[in-house]
């Protein structure tokens, strides 16, 4: 089996690095901390020294960057990481495989799909649409082979603090208790299950077909905070949860003294009108679907 490098173990990289291992892959982790699943080998590095990664790559056969770091730091870290990610692929010959999100594409009418431009005038959006524009510029020039997944809003087991369906969610919902939202209840979103991003992952790195070009990860139909709430709290047997939105002057405020809070008007737009990702492309293609939403949120809930 091969050798695959996963940089980051967060909610993302943890499913990815723990579904190699179930296929038989030598994988190694790097993380700053040296933290990682079980049976993996875990490297202590500095994502942005450039000949540190390079000497982990050597001899791999896919680097996945599933790395992230705090949304308010974006601007000052990812520049760095992006360039150590290039010269790694570049010198060992790995398929560089990034995880990606939507923010690139800004504001639009209308679903999601991979042809759209990156069109946002967000600093921090147009840090990460730079980074697929560099790594597209490269595979083209036939300096690396790369591909990027993007995903919309995650939910599932090992969801961290920044997902919306996270623990302070689903507390909540199991206790009994009223939901705080900071955004509108009703609005349809898209989630994308953590299972299905890992599955992408390992699809784009070793199928040829997906190179030189980003993906949407498998997702169902979009779905509103309370219609989530609603189908969680039947598979436990509790009523449909009460929900109710903070008032947005009172986030503004509390952003003046969180560094995360006071990100989140930059992407407002995603939550106050339908926010709707198109995954045909990938399904279409590798004959990938999601996974069936009811099985996503008992496992969830079994997390």
């Amino acid at each position: 089996m091969g050798k695959h490098v996963v940089v980051g173990s967060g909610q993302v990289g943890t499913h990815l690095a723990t579904k190699l291992l179930a296929q038989g892959h030598e994988v190694t982790v790097v993380t700053r901390s040296g933290s990682g699943p079980a049976g993996a080998v875990r490297v202590a590095a500095d994502v942005a020294d450039k000949a540190k990664l390079t000497e982990v790559a050597k001899g791999a056969d896919v680097l996945y960057n599933c790395v992230n770091p705090r949304y308010h730091r974006w601007l000052t870290d990812w520049p760095p990481m992006a360039e150590s990610f290039l010269a790694a692929a570049e010198a060992s010959g790995a398929v560089y495989v990034m995880l990606g999100n939507l923010y690139p594409y800004g504001p639009v009418t209308g679903p999601m799909t991979e042809d759209l431009p990156l069109a946002s005038t967000s600093p921090k959006a147009q840090v990460r649409a730079r980074m697929w524009a560099d790594a597209l510029a490269a595979h083209e020039a036939g300096r690396i082979r790369a591909a990027e997944v993007r995903g919309s809003d995650y939910f599932g087991p090992g969801a961290t603090d920044q997902s919306y369906l996270g623990e302070r969610f689903l507390g909540p919902l199991r206790a009994g208790k009223t939901v705080q939202l900071v955004w509108p209840a009703d609005m349809p979103h898209s989630w994308t299950y953590l299972p299905d991003v890992a599955d992408a992952l390992i699809v784009a790195g070793r199928d040829e077909r997906a190179w030189g070009r980003p993906w949407h990860v498998p997702t169902v139909e979009p779905l509103t905070f309370r219609e989530m709430g609603e189908r969680m709290a039947a598979l436990l047997g509790r009523p449909a949860p009460r929900m109710v939105q903070l008032p947005w002057p009172l986030v503004r405020a509390v952003g003046l003294f969180s560094p995360m809070i006071g990100e989140l008007p930059h992407i407002r737009y995603q939550f106050v009108a339908p926010f709707v990702l198109d995954s045909s492309a990938f399904q279409g293609t590798f004959g990938v679907a999601p996974t069936p939403i009811e099985q996503a949120l008992k496992a969830t809930l079994d997390a």
